[in-house]
């Protein structure tokens, strides 16, 4: 005897079909079934009942009714699976853009911090002048003039270039003082008097040296490599 499977039970030809389509029942000459299994299809039809030319429609609607609740379910677990992905691609979205803006706003604090600095360096060049000046007070100068942490980098080029003598003069080349700047009169964008002040010559220095190197110390870094800036 054939045996047909509908919704996980296995039914033979004196099956019965319940009010809601699905297919119960046992295979012809078995056991009766138990008193609860009576009382569920009690007012059920027997698929004997049912026309032949149409058991194989029932039967395909019950197959039918199990597939779409399968797709159904299917569906929802992949919408679900979807929705938590999105969630978490979200969460990572707005974590990197967070992280970026602090980053951006670190690095606009530091700027504007360097910025502010270099522009007070630069109007701190009011000294009174004087007939002459030691190498000690043009470094005094030159320590209120400079960034404290672009300091060292400044000395450093200043001690190879001119041993801090503002009036150092290169006869072979026409380079001078204490930053050597070549020609010497190019200075003179810094003040008219950059031959006799040490801090018009600072002024001037740091200067250039921010605007190719864009500090000091980027200054004295490509002077170690190449022994010029």
């Amino acid at each position: 005897m054939s045996r047909i499977s509908v919704r996980g039970f296995a039914v033979a030809s004196a099956t019965a079909v319940t009010t809601v389509g699905a297919v119960v029942g046992v295979a012809s000459g078995t056991p009766q079934p138990s008193n609860d299994f009576e009382a569920t299809a009690a007012d059920a039809t027997l698929l004997a009942d049912i026309p032949v030319g149409q058991q194989a429609q029932v039967q395909v609607a019950s197959l039918t009714q199990q597939a779409d609740a399968q797709a159904a379910a299917a569906d929802a677990a992949a919408k679900k699976s979807a929705e938590e992905a999105a969630r978490i691609q979200a969460a990572k979205d707005a974590k990197a853009k967070k992280q970026a803006a602090e980053e951006a706003a670190e690095r606009a604090a530091e700027e504007e911090a360097e910025r502010a600095s270099r522009e007070a360096a630069r109007d701190a060049s009011s000294f009174a002048t004087q007939s002459s000046y030691t190498v000690a007070e043009v470094k005094a100068i030159a320590r209120q003039m400079i960034p404290g942490e672009q300091f060292q980098c400044f000395s450093n080029i200043v001690d190879h270039e001119s041993s801090w003598n503002y009036q150092a003069s290169n006869p072979s080349s026409g380079a001078y003082g204490l930053v050597q700047a070549l020609p010497g009169s190019k200075m003179a964008s810094a003040g008219a008097d950059w031959q006799t002040n040490p801090a018009t010559q600072i002024k001037w220095g740091l200067n250039y040296m921010n605007e190719r190197y864009d500090s000091p110390c980027g200054a004295w870094s490509f002077w170690q490599a190449n022994h010029w800036y």
